[in-house]
């Protein structure tokens, strides 16, 4: 089911495991000044959440942000076969079978009715195949002054179960938003991030919604300057 955050600003939700973990996953849904619908990283929908989302409006752009949030896109691009794909550079060819209509690539801030968004350059993250690239996509919500990331950061406090609880203290993220460990320790060109962030700081934003933990809904600008500070190992 789709939940008010601000005027034009949505978030569904539902559970899902990486690595054994509960880490749950959380899409964003924002009317656009022209009224069109943008959905960031779509999840697994059912009758009753399409249902929500059609009386809100059209359904314009369906946006997969980074190179691991693309496991539904398939099928909710079935449901809105004349919206707009759009999806990071690279995944055209991790999904070959994807029709995408725009690719997210460079490192400029770009503004679409109301949203701008950026491309984060040099950020890594550890899988089963070693050091990957994330090649994410952030998006800021100028209206409700919310910033909209998927894996750059995560928020696990007290609302999570007791096991990512454990495992978020462990890798230095429990209560703070902030990558893990994990990507501080993949992430080799942080000269490359940290102009992206710098960029990124240059938006006024209040709340931050990220696709695992909590939404942060005040002051979360300075935490997330900490929490990159802390990654970068260095001021911003």
């Amino acid at each position: 089911m789709l939940k008010a955050i601000d005027t034009d600003l949505w978030v569904a939700e539902q559970p899902l495991k990486y690595f054994g973990l509960e880490v749950g996953t959380r899409m964003s849904v924002i009317r656009l000044t022209s009224g069109k619908l943008m959905v960031i990283s779509p999840i697994d929908m059912d009758d009753a959440t399409i249902n929500e989302l059609n009386q809100l409006g059209e359904v314009s752009y369906i946006v997969v942000p980074n190179l691991y949030h693309h496991l539904f896109v398939a099928d909710f691009k079935l449901c809105y076969p004349h919206a707009k794909l759009w999806a990071v550079s690279g995944l055209e060819r991790k999904r070959p079978d994807l029709q995408i209509d725009y690719i997210i690539s460079d490192r400029n801030i770009h503004l679409i009715d109301g949203v701008e968004y950026l491309f984060i350059q040099g950020f890594n993250t550890l899988d089963t195949s070693g050091y990957s690239p994330l090649n994410e996509c952030v998006f800021f919500h100028i209206k409700s002054r919310t910033l909209i990331v998927t894996d750059t950061v995560f928020h696990f406090d007290k609302q999570c179960s007791p096991s990512t609880r454990l495992i978020a203290k462990l890798l230095g993220g429990y209560n703070q938003l902030r990558p893990s460990l994990l990507e501080k320790f993949a992430t080799q060109n942080k000269a490359k991030v940290k102009c992206s962030i710098q960029q990124l700081l240059a938006w006024d934003f209040e709340r931050v919604i990220m696709a695992h933990g909590s939404i942060i809904e005040q002051n979360g600008k300075p935490q997330f300057k900490a929490g990159y500070e802390w990654f970068l190992e260095t001021s911003l």
